[in-house]
């Protein structure tokens, strides 16, 4: 790639932010209010924090290697393995895609049947899927320029509103009940569901420096000011459904900005990246017509997807990638292994599966320092003893199991 096209620090946080900012977020971050504002707000930038290290030091791989996520995966999982990922991905992707549009509509349908008597959420999701197409389609043709202003704009908006929330009537008491644990895996989760993804941006990265730090602030600063936007507005304003509070101040086309924007320029990501994990399996489909069908399916899927699965969606999310890239981490950072060339890491793949295992039950256990990090430590405990017994006494001066079953 040409030195002047790749991406500097301050575009990697530009982008990242707006990934960042979305009703999504906000929406999640509300779900923690009933924590209180001084728990609730330790818990998304402690949550936050564990989150986006994992995040921007999965993106250095992908500036190290000079390769998309699910290609850099093959390191450390093999080729089938890496094909494993991107199934995975390409399903969480989807369902972001649906979650966004249908958040997107259902907001939509509050501001355009007060300003238009318009309400019609199958025709707001099929516009606005459009809408995502089109700006994937043409990411790559200097509309950066134009997101790069959306994200300042959304921003402004946002602070508009939490000018006016703040002020107003007092505190309320949230009704509902969360743990700490749970708030902060909430946390942890958001930019954990970007980890498939960000090496397809930090590959094109013009140095390792703005690639880390532009990811990790962008993501950061961004995930965290939308969350604790989202419990605020729960908290003073009394509803956690932050376009309400703009519609109460009669900044109905600032609200409707706000949605759009804030859904296109986070949405395409999906779909862009829904595209490349694709390109991992085959390259037998055209890229253009990738973004089409992927936008397609989102769009379709958000007239059915039942939300009050959304935070079992973020388990799921957490518990199949937190384990997986646990490994991946290791044996980029620790082992520097290329497994490019077999077909699996047994023993990866298996200290992932202890992994997941262990998510869900610390879920059910609700321990204050959530599920990730006990379901990391668990995989690399796992991974360190897999390897050791294959290493000591099952392929000591032979070939690996992965090159064994090439070779057949």
């Amino acid at each position: 790639m040409d030195e002047a096209r790749r991406i500097g620090g301050f575009s990697f946080f530009a982008l990242w932010f707006g990934a960042a900012v979305s009703l999504a977020e906000i929406m999640t971050g509300s779900l923690i209010a009933p924590l209180g504002i001084k728990k609730g707000i330790a818990a998304i930038l402690i949550g936050h924090l564990i989150g986006t290290l994992i995040l921007a030091a999965v993106g250095m791989i992908g500036f190290g290697r000079r390769s998309p996520s699910l290609i850099s995966s093959r390191l450390s999982l093999g080729r089938y393995g890496s094909y494993l990922i991107s199934i995975f991905n390409i399903i969480q992707l989807v369902g972001w895609t649906a979650i966004m549009l249908i958040q997107c509509a259902r907001s939509l349908q509050t501001i355009t049947g007060r300003l238009f008597g318009f309400q019609n959420f199958a025709v707001l999701v099929i516009v606005t899927g459009i809408l995502v197409a089109v700006w994937a389609l043409y990411i790559d043709r200097g509309i950066n320029l134009v997101n790069n202003v959306a994200v300042i704009l959304l921003l402004m908006l946002c602070l508009v509103m939490l000018n006016a929330i703040l002020p107003g009537e007092g505190a309320h008491r949230v009704a509902g009940s969360i743990s700490f644990g749970t708030a902060l895996e909430l946390s942890v989760i958001m930019p954990l569901s970007w980890v498939p993804l960000i090496s397809d941006y930090t590959m094109s990265g013009r140095s390792a420096k703005g690639s880390f730090w532009g990811s990790f602030l962008g993501y950061f600063v961004g995930s965290s000011f939308m969350y604790i936007t989202g419990l605020l507005s729960a908290v003073y304003a009394g509803t956690p459904d932050p376009i309400a509070v703009l519609m109460k101040l009669n900044l109905g086309i600032s609200a409707l900005l706000i949605v759009v924007l804030s859904t296109v320029t986070t949405t395409f990501l999906d779909v862009y990246s829904a595209v490349m994990s694709t390109l991992n399996l085959t390259s037998r489909i055209a890229r253009k017509n990738l973004i089409l069908i992927f936008s397609g399916l989102g769009t379709l899927l958000a007239l059915f997807f039942p939300m009050e699965q959304y935070q079992n969606f973020l388990y799921m999310i957490g518990s199949l990638f937190a384990p997986t890239f646990s490994v991946v981490i290791m044996d980029y950072f620790l082992f520097r292994e290329d497994r490019a060339d077999d077909l699996f890491n047994i023993e990866g793949l298996l200290a992932a599966a202890v992994g997941v295992v262990v998510y869900y039950a610390v879920v059910r256990s609700d321990l204050m320092i959530g599920s990730t990090i006990p379901s990391m430590l668990a995989t690399a405990t796992s991974y360190l003893f897999f390897r050791f017994v294959k290493h000591n006494f099952i392929v000591k001066g032979r070939e690996t199991w992965s090159t064994k079953l090439q070779r057949s």
